[in-house]
């Protein structure tokens, strides 16, 4: 069957323009904040906001969202790395001797913004929608929480499968027989590209992950790849349900009228989504080796569930008082 047992090896980047690489991942991040612009247009239309709002939003969500995936991630998952290469950390650049950033500056390549983290994009839209409250005194947090956490499930589903084209935050090692298990040639534990270039002898990564699933004189490499769940397309798919699940409630029920609630509800679902898909979801470090037990990403969701069950199930109050 089809579904069992398949090799997944796309080339990261769509196309490219010169220097500029256009790849998979940032493309689905674009197309989530588009689409979310959208969504939140249709709130603010049926509830008479004003367009110039909705803009002034969209640049804060954007920002924030973007600041607090990359923060979090170097913070929470990779400070180890980061704190030698500051530079790194808002710039979509990487070292890696023998590359050429736009043909100028050595020592470094161009790689789009990866390494971001989902708990600091929760933390940064919170902080955001403060500031965005403070200079917009018609608006409070909660008000706001509650409707963009519709376009957010959306969009996190969108990254997720970005992740997946990116073939990173792969499961754990599965059978080949299993359900969706996905043989990730590019994987960066199992086959990275330096050692797929030094096996194939090829010059270029892309070139060298065809090679080793194409050209029969390697495929005792290409068969010694195991397995793993796409841990990716679990999350995705059941962050398209939350999704799905909010914008009902917010167009077909009064539950946008509770102060929190939506809100609430989107860090309970997404955030105990996280939490068990994490159990065949490959480690990506952090502090779980101190603590135990749990993953960083486990860990890490446990307060934000907290804080969804109180918005819940807190008495209501008026948005003004929020």
């Amino acid at each position: 069957m089809f579904f069992l047992g398949f090799t997944w090896n796309p080339d990261d980047t769509l196309f490219k323009l010169g220097f500029l690489q256009i790849k998979y991942y940032n493309l689905l991040w674009i197309v989530a904040f588009a689409l979310g612009w959208y969504i939140m247009k249709r709130i603010f239309d049926r509830e008479g906001r004003s367009r110039e709002d909705l803009d002034s939003l969209f640049i804060y969500m954007v920002l924030s969202t973007m600041l607090g995936a990359r923060l979090g991630h170097v913070f929470f998952y990779d400070w180890d790395y980061y704190q030698d290469h500051l530079i790194e950390i808002l710039l979509p650049i990487r070292e890696r001797a023998g590359s050429a950033l736009f043909g100028l500056i050595n020592g470094y390549e161009f790689t789009g913004f990866t390494g971001l983290a989902s708990h600091g994009a929760a933390i940064g839209v919170i902080i955001g929608m403060y500031l965005f409250s403070r200079k917009h005194k018609d608006f409070s947090v909660l008000y706001l929480l509650d409707r963009l956490v519709i376009p957010t499930a959306l969009g996190a589903f969108l990254v997720r499968l970005g992740n997946f084209f990116n073939s990173e935050i792969n499961g754990k090692i599965t059978d080949a027989s299993f359900f969706l298990g996905t043989r990730f040639v590019r994987d960066s534990d199992d086959m990275p590209a330096r050692k797929a270039m030094a096996i194939t002898g090829e010059d270029i990564p892309n070139a060298a992950y065809h090679a080793l699933e194409d050209n029969p004189q390697f495929s005792e490499y290409l068969e010694a790849i195991p397995y793993r769940h796409p841990s990716q397309l679990y999350e995705g798919v059941l962050y398209l349900g939350v999704f799905a699940l909010l914008y009902y409630l917010y167009w077909k029920t009064s539950k946008k009228d509770q102060p929190g609630y939506l809100f609430g509800l989107f860090f309970v679902a997404l955030w105990t989504i996280r939490f068990f898909v994490e159990f065949v979801k490959k480690s990506q470090g952090g502090f779980e080796e101190s603590l135990g037990l749990l993953s960083t990403g486990q860990w890490l969701s446990l307060p934000l569930i907290a804080v969804g069950l109180y918005f819940m199930f807190r008495k209501p109050k008026s948005y003004g008082g929020s």
